[in-house]
């Protein structure tokens, strides 16, 4: 695959649209480029210097403005390395205490939404300030950006595994699959996060080259982390532009950071638009199936930022998806009695609750959202395999181009070439890879970590765990997809799915109800645990790749952010259930301020894969299959007979997947308002449109992650809106927030 038209550190010239690299002279264009339409160049009003704005979310869009003052073209994309910033510092260290030990601290706070901004930011906030005033041996000297990706990456991690206790092991508690308390568990608790910490992180990084080098995906949170790191970082001279993008970058994260916490004291008004709801009451008795489907408008400005970042490929896929699912197929399941929900309320009559998953007979009276999990499942599967597939050359080449050099090595030759044709170019010099022997002996000391602990402390067999692993594994590539197109990580799904074959391995043992169930819920986990690293670790190397940061330095820091996970996230887990015991029992008060509906899910679960038959409708199985088939059919197609550059006209399937598990509509909504926002706003002020939508995506992501912490803050000081909020707007005057 030929390369795009951004290359590291170099700039398009107006007069003559070829690329000029600062180290390699001009290079025309290759045919290959010419007829994707890579290369094309647009006249903006930005200074009367060209404004490159093509549709870079689609595998060939880059944004480009002119500096005020040097007349020096920078070029922004989602899918090559920023540009050098003329006016940056070279950075000595990457991997420093500080870095680690800040990033630690911000990300064992155990908050999980935008880590990766929130140790940015806060990150440079903290170190900046004492970079200036601190003598360099204690912790002074110059930080730079790629420092402050370190920092990112140790926050990342450190709130990794918090989720665990956040699905899974509230519901083992809940079904009694373990001991008297979390209290008197904490050695297997600890064990167990041992035990899923690490072989995610390994086995991510030759995935690098795949996802991130190879299928370019653009991980929008990451674009948003990576260029809010170089506002942050603007040299001392700079001026114009940059100073316009870093005006906009803190606009926008103000208002989302206002609004969030704001909207959570009228959330019917400023938050969630229960329009469906409100027409109900006022006498359309028949538009309260959309509000039964969570046919919800959300302000989310997080989404609405992704929404700016990926393009209307895979918003449409997404929204469509949701259309599919939740406006055609659940409508009709429940019209023709192959589903059910639940009353809300006897008092309004007709708003039923199609999202629970209460399972009295999962098989004849599924809900609706149990009913598309599976289709939603297989969906994703399929399509994340027809992609690695249909690239399996670039996927053989890569392994080549690891164990070549050291077969030639060990047999005292220089004959290392590999087929050019299939070659990923790494822009990442070669100090700063990770060697093979590093990635593949943490993923085997890991592996055999998790055997013994799984062994020893919960009797599996460890053949059962290497399963376990190598499906977690598997399953990683979903999430690796879903968090590279649409930004949204389906974990509890990737975990349910998980305990469906563990259920059913259990069964084939012979063994007892409760076994399964434990086996299938840790299992489940291990999934789960791994999915989320992938995902996350990618992200953060999707920064790295753009920042031009080091990716080793990014494995040393997901390690240690990770070992702190371990501890934080038990210890919080053991903290939280002592002091509200209704997390971990259901009898324990009739009402929780921990409602956590990912614990019912996963209990729900458990309960139905250990049935003795399989916990599948039929007509959701054939489904699955159908449209499992029809993602790879499609992948196929996409890649044999579709032109790269129409690829953008093939739905997504990973999108359609993700909106079919979802039990909400508000996402895929926001995001693809977005989308149509950046469209628009190209189409008729291209100018504006490069110079502002990064700053304005990144700031509504960053702040709506951040307004989230405060609000959590606010409920422990117990001045939240849930306290002192309105219930206006808000389904039966229930508070929405």
């Amino acid at each position: 695959m030929a390369n795009t038209a951004v290359f590291y550190g170099s700039h398009i010239n107006v007069s003559n649209p070829q690329i000029v690299d600062s180290q390699a002279g001009i290079r025309e264009d290759s045919l290959e480029e010419k007829e994707a339409g890579y290369g094309s160049v647009e006249k903006g009003q930005q200074g009367g210097v060209a404004v490159h704005a093509v549709d870079s979310l689609e595998g060939k869009s880059i944004y480009s403005d002119s500096g005020e003052n040097d007349g020096q073209e920078q070029t922004f994309g989602v899918l090559d390395p920023f540009p050098e910033d003329p006016n940056a510092i070279p950075e000595p260290q990457q991997f420093t205490f500080r870095a680690v030990f800040v990033g630690s601290i911000l990300g064992g706070t155990g908050w999980t939404f935008g880590a990766g901004l929130f140790g940015s930011i806060f990150g440079f906030a903290i170190i900046k300030p004492l970079s200036k005033v601190l003598p360099e041996k204690f912790g002074g000297g110059y930080f730079g950006p790629k420092e402050n990706v370190c920092v990112m990456s140790t926050a990342t991690a450190a709130g990794s595994l918090g989720l665990l206790f956040a699905s899974g092991f509230p519901a083992m508690y809940q079904l009694g699959l373990m001991g008297e308390s979390p209290k008197a568990d904490i050695g297997r608790l600890f064990t167990f996060t041992i035990a899923c910490a690490y072989f995610g992180i390994f086995f991510t990084i030759p995935l690098r080259k795949f996802y991130i080098l190879k299928l370019k995906l653009v991980f929008p949170s990451s674009v948003a982390a990576a260029y809010t790191i170089r506002s942050l970082h603007v040299g001392k001279n700079a001026e114009g532009n940059a100073r316009k993008k870093t005006m906009c970058l803190l606009i926008a994260f103000c208002f989302a950071i206002t609004w969030r916490v704001t909207s959570e004291y009228a959330p019917g008004i400023m938050w969630d638009w229960h329009w469906g709801y409100w027409f109900y009451r006022a006498g359309w008795k028949w538009i309260i199936r959309a509000e039964n489907f969570y046919w919800v408008i959300e302000w989310t400005p997080a989404f609405i930022g992704c929404g700016l970042l990926v393009g209307l490929n895979s918003a449409t896929s997404f929204l469509g998806g949701s259309v599919l699912a939740w406006g055609i197929i659940a409508p009709v399941l429940v019209s023709t009695g192959e589903a059910i929900g639940t009353l809300f309320s006897p008092e309004y009559p007709g708003y039923i609750n199609m999202m629970g998953m209460t399972l009295s007979d999962p098989v004849h009276a599924p809900s609706p959202r149990y009913w598309l999990i599976w289709p939603g499942t297989l969906m994703l599967l399929c399509a994340s395999f027809a992609e690695v597939g249909c690239n399996f050359k670039s996927i053989i080449t890569t392994v080549k181009q690891m164990i070549v050099p050291h077969i030639a090595r060990l047999r005292k030759t220089e004959d290392t070439k590999i087929a050019e044709d299939y070659v990923i170019e790494d822009p990442a010099p070669p100090h700063e890879q990770v060697p093979l022997w590093l990635w593949t002996g943490g993923v085997v000391i890991s592996t055999i970590v998790s055997v013994v602990v799984m062994g020893v402390q919960f009797n599996q067999n460890a053949g059962v765990t290497l399963l376990a692993i190598v499906f977690a594994f598997l399953f990683s590539l979903i999430g690796a997809e879903c968090c590279g197109r649409v930004s949204v990580i389906p974990v509890t799904s990737i975990g349910n799915a998980s305990q469906l074959v563990f259920g059913g391995v259990s069964r084939g043992r012979h063994e007892s109800v409760k076994d399964n169930q434990r086996g299938n819920s840790l299992s489940g986990m291990l999934a789960l645990a791994a999915s989320e690293q992938c995902a996350d670790m990618l992200g953060d190397l999707k920064t790295t790749h753009l920042l031009g940061a080091s990716p080793r330095v990014q494995l040393y820091a997901q390690a240690v952010g990770a070992l702190v996970s371990i501890f934080m996230s038990a210890g919080m887990f053991v903290l939280f259930s002592t002091a509200y015991p209704c997390i971990i029992d259901l009898n324990a008060s009739t009402t929780c301020s921990f409602p956590a509906p990912d614990v019912a899910s996963w209990r729900a679960v458990a309960v139905a894969v250990s049935s003795p038959t399989l916990p599948i409708p039929p007509s959701s199985g054939y489904a699955a299959i159908g449209l499992g088939a029809a993602a790879v059919l499609t992948t196929i197609v996409k890649y044999r007979w579709v032109p790269p550059d129409k690829h953008h006209w093939v739905p997504n399937f990973n999108a359609l997947g993700i909106a079919f598990i979802l039990n909400s509509c508000t996402y895929p909504i926001a995001m693809f308002m977005g989308a149509v926002i950046a469209a628009v706003w190209k189409k008729t002020h291209g100018a504006s449109h490069a110079m502002y939508l990064f700053p304005l995506a990144a700031g509504f992501i960053a702040g709506e992650g951040l307004g989230g912490i405060v609000n959590a803050v606010l409920q422990i000081a117990g001045v939240s809106g849930s306290v002192y909020g309105t219930t206006l707007g808000c389904p039966m005057g229930v508070y929405c927030g």
